[in-house]
């Protein structure tokens, strides 16, 4: 019998959570042909698949995106007619636009979303600035109504998202399921085990960690501020952030006004001299990530939160904002995914913390009532490593819940 095909559409191959979500389902797929379409030619995840990319750049210009369209869309319709997939699974903006748009009869449309619009389109600079924002958000606000209803399925990566989607656009929600993220946890046990080289040093200190795009949604000079006052009783502690990003000047900048040595991967040599290290965008972050006391993530929305999984993998106790959506989901799943706590909450696989404001911060400006908590439960998650063993055995515990293997089968039973 031949294979069933399925062609999966995403913008690019970077280095953010959807790009490893491809890349994580075409290795889980095996038993299924796979493509992947790309809109421009950034790849940095070995993908088992066949990779076509339309080289269509994404650009800041409105009268870019405008001459965009239509070369997408015909370029898309003529490679689902010339390949003929079973399925075609797309994932983020403008990916799952164009697929609905350009969905043939004899395939199964099938959208996948990884985020909360209604935090997205509020917070994320990407929407630009005044008249742009305001077009940008009446646009996908009918867009999604009008539609993304036309999709055979909508796959939503949390609970928070699939509400979201019904109702906030008015998506049918017989048309709604939700899959968590696949993660390969055996891969992660085996990456967390390389050794670290000239990195080696830095990890005999006792390190926090984060990880992901140095952007705003990811709240990272929060973190800042809160490590600068921790190193005031924990002398020997070192910061570790893995990511690029847009904000790397603003907060190597900030990160230097707070009176913190810092480290950055394309200026200094590496010593363990430094107290904040930014490592820039690393292949195997678990080798770092399983090395760290604690996994700290302020970010101010998410739509999962991949790289919480991925920590907890790793056996490291996760220190996360209860922000829309996805922490909740993972650290508390047996809570109401609804449900933003105000203080620290010691949940059963993880501390949540309240989310910061979306507000950028300089060195100068005290710290306020929530950058407080959040240094008190890190100060205690230093002091108490009992607590910290307990987590680190619950998160590797959970992590298993996100399994490749189990969640290919929940793929399988919508591939059929």
């Amino acid at each position: 019998m031949n294979k069933k095909k399925v062609m999966f559409i995403i913008p690019h191959l970077g280095s953010g959570g959807a790009e490893r979500v491809v890349a994580n389902l075409c290795k889980g797929l095996a038993d299924y042909e796979r493509i992947v379409l790309i809109f421009e030619n950034i790849i940095k995840h070995n993908v088992e698949a066949g990779i076509i990319s339309l080289n269509s750049p994404a650009s800041q210009s409105l009268f870019r995106k405008l001459l965009n369209f239509p070369i997408r869309y015909f370029k898309i319709r003529k490679i689902k007619k010339e390949i003929d997939p079973d399925f075609v699974i797309s994932l983020l903006e403008p990916a799952n636009l164009f697929n609905v748009l350009t969905k043939l009869s004899n395939q199964k449309t099938i959208l996948s979303f990884h985020s909360n619009y209604t935090a997205t389109l509020q917070e994320d600079p990407f929407f630009g600035k005044g008249i742009t924002r305001s077009i940008l958000k009446t646009f996908y606000t009918l867009a999604f109504k009008t539609i993304y209803n036309r999709a055979d399925l909508l796959v939503a990566v949390s609970k928070d998202v699939a509400e979201d989607l019904i109702k906030n656009y008015g998506i049918n929600s017989n048309k709604v399921k939700v899959i968590y993220n696949p993660y390969p946890i055996d891969e992660i046990g085996e990456l967390a085990k390389e050794p670290l080289g000239s990195y080696e040093e830095i990890f005999k200190h006792p390190v926090l960690i984060t990880a992901g795009r140095l952007t705003k949604q990811k709240g990272q000079w929060y973190l800042l501020r809160v490590f600068k006052a921790l190193k005031e009783k924990h002398k020997d502690l070192k910061l570790v952030i893995l990511g690029e990003g847009e904000l790397k000047d603003y907060l190597v900048k900030l990160s230097e006004e707070l009176g913190l040595k810092t480290y950055v991967w394309d200026r200094d040599v590496l010593s363990d001299s430094f107290d904040v290290y930014f490592f820039g965008f690393q292949k195997n972050p678990f080798k770092f990530i399983a090395r760290s006391k604690l996994f700290v993530f302020p970010s101010l929305w998410e739509g999962f939160g991949n790289v919480l999984v991925e920590a907890m993998a790793c056996g490291v106790c996760v220190v996360s904002s209860d922000c829309r959506s996805g922490p909740r989901e993972i650290l508390a799943p047996n809570t109401d995914f609804n449900y933003q706590t105000q203080k620290s909450e010691f949940a059963e696989y993880g501390v949540l913390m309240p989310v910061f404001e979306v507000k950028y911060k300089t060195a100068k400006e005290p710290l306020e009532e929530k950058e407080m908590m959040w240094i008190e439960t890190i100060d205690k998650l230093l002091e108490d490593e009992s607590l910290r063993k307990h987590y680190s055995e619950k998160a590797k515990r959970r992590a298993e819940d996100f399994r490749i293997e189990k969640i290919v089968e929940e793929w399988k039973e919508v591939l059929k």
